[in-house]
């Protein structure tokens, strides 16, 4: 039987996010990010050949999927489907605190172009 763990969040943070991938914590079939974000920052253009589950927990974030732009708020739940470009930012006046999920034992990414949002 796997032994339990507690991973300190702090040995995940890489540039203002938090990354746990699950590979590395003995095989882990999920990895996610944990971020918290100032207005106006978010990720550039990507596509990952599995499904991304955003849970938002505070704030506001701007999505584009595809060719869909919405809003979500705390307490509201994104899916962008698998293969499909997507980007977001955090476009409310505060903190943004949200939960990207990753259905992989390893994060896979695919940058599409270089400008942020």
């Amino acid at each position: 039987m796997p032994e339990v763990q507690v991973i300190d969040a702090d040995m995940l943070q890489q540039s203002g996010s938090w990354l746990f991938e699950g590979i590395d914590h003995g095989g882990v079939g999920l990895s996610f990010f944990l971020i918290d974000s100032l207005p106006g920052a978010g990720p550039d253009l990507h596509a990952h050949p599995y499904m991304e589950v955003f849970v938002v927990h505070e704030g506001e974030a701007t999505f584009v999927v595809g060719d869909q732009s919405l809003v979500a708020v705390g307490g509201q739940v994104v899916v962008a489907p698998a293969d499909r470009p997507h980007k977001f930012h955090n476009s409310g006046s505060a903190r943004l605190r949200i939960t990207n999920l990753h259905p992989s034992p390893r994060t896979i990414t695919r940058w599409l172009n270089s400008r942020n949002l």
